[in-house]
């Protein structure tokens, strides 16, 4: 009898969340396609550096896991439409900080936003005091909801020699989070041993931002968190620039994500 209880229970959930599912892709207007359309290969290929510097199965893992994200979390443009290439940036954003862990995903989870200008504390895109980029949500519902600028958010790719790039350094912190602490040590996938060199660096390091001896930003010395998404948007953006400038940081990042970056991405 137990059994049949559990098969049924299991059967209602499944039912429950394919219903769920579907009014999530009616709502969004927005359905995968089952096959990967060349065209947005091809804009992966111009577009996003690191898929372009992957070999050919890597690409069609890379690909899968676009589609996946697609699948799982909703892209919603707020008085701003929303174009393939938007939320392929989006996807791409995600997957490159995790592409080392094939079964590992954002768990939380559920929407991106995407505003048509920066915005301010308030979420608000049209008045004064208007200068973030990007945002993890927190709290109530914002706790499943990232938030980006969409301007910003295309300037990151468009700009390959900035060593910037807000959708990388917003999952970043969504990668750090799944210890349940934003807090620079993404202890998930950190051995603890490499915890205390780790906060070693941090402190070395953000004592060089501070008295101008680094080409990282100054925003990085904010805290340890900050410090790690900055990093990491380097790591990804201009690798063999980040490993010349930061040898240290860059075997750590490596290690981190699982990838020597440089050795296959040209900057």
């Amino acid at each position: 009898m137990k059994i049949f209880t559990f098969l049924f229970v299991a059967f209602l959930l499944g039912l429950i969340a394919w219903f769920i599912y579907h009014a999530r892709v009616k709502k969004s207007g927005f359905e995968v396609p089952p096959a990967f359309p060349e065209r947005w290969r091809s804009f992966l290929q111009r577009e996003v550096n690191f898929y372009a510097a992957l070999s050919a199965a890597e690409k069609l893992r890379f690909e899968s896991d676009v589609q996946h994200f697609l699948k799982r979390v909703r892209i919603t443009g707020i008085g701003t439409p929303i174009e393939d290439e938007d939320r392929l940036l989006v996807a791409s954003s995600a997957v490159i900080p995790i592409f080392a862990f094939p079964n590992w995903e954002y768990q939380s989870l559920l929407e991106v936003l995407l505003y048509p200008d920066l915005f301010s504390q308030e979420f608000d895109f049209t008045g004064h005091d208007r200068s973030i980029a990007g945002m993890v949500g927190s709290g109530g519902v914002m706790n499943h909801v990232v938030i980006f600028s969409k301007p910003a958010l295309r300037l990151g790719f468009d700009n390959k020699s900035d060593k910037h790039n807000v959708g990388i350094h917003e999952f970043v912190h969504l990668f750090d989070k799944q210890d349940g602490n934003l807090d620079g040590i993404p202890a998930v996938f950190m051995q603890n041993q490499a915890v205390l060199p780790w906060l070693h660096l941090i402190r070395s390091s953000t004592e060089e931002i501070l008295s101008g001896k680094s080409d990282l930003i100054l925003y990085a010395s904010t805290n340890r968190q900050e410090f790690l998404a900055i990093a990491a948007e380097y790591f990804f953006e201009r690798p063999s620039l980040f490993q010349k400038n930061h040898p240290e940081l860059y075997e750590a990042l490596s290690s981190f994500f699982k990838t020597d970056l440089a050795k296959r991405m040209k900057d």
